[in-house]
């Protein structure tokens, strides 16, 4: 038997229980199901827990309620089972808010991880694999540089910076006692069931409710998306053939600029014309510094075999069915 520990990202307790963190929940899902020999245990807060009991009756899955950052909690579950590979999602992830609250991405950010590397390092059963998922957002904006693991790492806000932190954190384990650490970053990842702070959910939620797409800014903002489903393949690719001690670029060729998102989203939804999908959006003004896009090279990881599987037109269809189900069946509180 082989024991798994996923440590989910964690929700905001406003938001509706169908939200459910994206790629957490997908991967334990698609674990639970593809090994039913392994058992998989669910590091996660209240909600999250809630949704994937609703889902899984699985004898292979437990489900362990609790904060990232409580030490007492982590050496435990290290103490009483024996983990061989950890999935580490664990983070906040909104970059305007990590202006707002920069202290509470420190915390979960960077304080988890260290919590999280001390038990592991520590525990009774040596795990074989820790896998810490970053994001593409580390190296910073670029025009025209296609970023591979090898280019410098230049954080431009306060959630990257404390991705950049804890990746050094990760690193250092490695550096110093050779624990098995393998570090992912990743496109933005979409799909159904993900938070509605991010800008796809925050789109479709909107027009479900008949308000505008709120574009900020007019500077050309673009964004590479990754579906969920091909950012569980890249995981477990990377835990089968990944070298330990690397870094692997998850990156899909399905770069939107946000003003053509919207209109797709509006089209969608709303089935209006052409001359009526200026209708749905509204610009507000942007942040102090945005960047406008993050291009990586995902050559290292294609060289194991992996390639995006899901297009951009079906990814997002399946992302706008769910959503919409999802919006008519149950209340959603406004969004700010």
């Amino acid at each position: 038997n082989v024991g798994v520990l996923c440590v989910s990202p964690p929700l905001s307790p406003s938001l509706p229980l169908l939200i459910s963190p994206s790629s957490g929940s997908h991967l334990v899902c698609s674990l639970v199901c593809t090994h039913p020999d392994w058992r998989i245990i669910n590091l996660d807060n209240k909600d999250s827990v809630l949704y994937l009991k609703q889902q899984s009756d699985c004898s292979n899955l437990l489900l362990q309620q609790g904060d990232v950052c409580n030490s007492r909690l982590v050496n435990h579950i290290f103490n009483t089972e024996s983990i061989d590979v950890i999935f580490h999602l664990a983070a906040r992830t909104h970059v305007e808010t990590s202006f707002e609250s920069p202290s509470s991405f420190r915390r979960v950010n960077i304080d988890g991880t260290r919590v999280l590397l001390g038990a592991a390092h520590e525990a009774r059963h040596r795990p074989q694999c820790f896998i810490y998922v970053s994001t593409d957002e580390v190296y910073g904006a670029s025009l025209d540089e296609v970023f591979d693991e090898s280019s410098p790492v230049r954080p431009s806000n306060p959630y990257s910076a404390t991705k950049a932190a804890a990746e050094y954190l990760v690193r250092s384990y490695w550096d110093k006692y050779k624990f098995p650490i393998i570090i992912t970053r990743s496109n933005n990842i979409y799909g159904p069931r993900q938070y509605t702070e991010k800008v796809i959910p925050r789109f479709l939620t909107l027009l479900q409710m008949n308000k505008k797409c709120t574009i900020q800014g007019t500077l050309p903002k673009s964004r590479h998306f990754l579906f969920v489903d091909d950012a569980v393949s890249a995981f477990l690719l990377v835990l089968e053939k990944g070298t330990v001690g690397e870094i692997y670029n998850i990156g899909t060729g399905s770069e939107i600029p946000i003003m053509q998102l919207a209109r797709e989203l509006v089209k969608m939804v709303k089935n209006v014309p052409d001359s009526e999908v200026n209708d749905w959006l509204e610009f507000v003004p942007d942040r102090p510094r945005v960047d406008l896009r993050y291009p990586i090279s995902c050559e290292k990881l294609q060289q194991l075999g992996w390639r995006a599987q899901v297009s951009w037109a079906e990814g997002i269809r399946q992302t706008g069915t769910v959503t919409h189900t999802h919006t008519h069946t149950h209340t959603h509180r406004p969004l700010d």
